[in-house]
C-alpha cells in the first residue's frame, strides 16, 4: 500500500505548497518553543507568574516564529511579556513536552536590563534562589536544579 502511495505522490508532481498542505493534514504536528533559565547578576533565577497556566509560576519562554532564530525568539518573548532585556547565551538542551505536542529548546542566559511591566500573559516576575523558589512544575524544578548543580561544579573547577 505504501509503495502505491509513494508512486502516486511522485507521479502527481504537485507544487510544493500543495505537498505541504497535504502533509500537514495527514502527519502529526508539533510546535517548537524556547525556554530560558535566566540568571541575574547575583545568580538568582527569573521566574514569571503566568496568567494562563495551572501552575502559575514558571520559567519564561514562548514559541518561535517562522524565520526566527531560537535565541531571538526567547529574547523577544521575554521582552514582550516583561520588559526585561536578556541575552540567551548558551543552548543547553532540546526536550519534549510530554503533555503537549511541543519541542522545546532550552537556553541559559543573563538579565541585561529593563524594568518589569505586566502583560496579558505575565502578572508578576521575580528572581529566586534555589531555596526560595515558588511552586513550579516538577520538570522545570529538575531542570533548574541540574543547571545550578552544573554551574556550582563549574565554579569549583575554575577555582582549582
Amino acid at each position: 500500500m505504501m509503495d502505491l502511495l509513494l508512486k502516486l505522490w511522485k507521479t502527481l508532481r504537485l507544487p510544493k505548497l500543495w505537498q505541504l498542505k497535504i502533509l500537514r493534514m495527514v502527519e502529526d504536528q508539533f510546535l517548537v518553543g524556547v525556554t530560558g533559565v535566566i540568571f541575574s547578576k547575583d545568580n538568582t533565577i527569573l521566574l514569571l507568574k503566568h496568567t494562563y497556566r495551572k501552575v502559575a509560576w514558571g520559567l519564561p519562554g514562548g514559541y518561535i516564529k517562522a524565520k526566527e532564530h531560537p535565541k531571538e525568539a526567547l529574547e523577544r518573548e521575554i521582552e514582550e511579556e516583561t520588559g526585561f532585556i536578556i541575552s540567551a547565551d548558551t543552548r543547553y538542551k532540546i526536550r519534549t513536552d510530554r503533555d503537549s505536542a511541543r519541542l522545546d529548546i532550552v537556553y541559559i542566559g543573563a538579565l541585561m536590563g529593563g524594568e518589569f511591566k505586566a502583560s496579558h500573559e505575565v502578572s508578576e516576575a521575580g528572581f529566586f534562589t534555589l531555596d526560595t523558589l515558588p511552586v513550579i512544575r516538577k520538570d522545570q524544578l529538575i531542570l533548574i536544579e541540574k543547571i545550578m548543580r552544573e554551574r556550582n561544579e563549574g565554579s569549583r573547577e575554575d577555582m582549582s
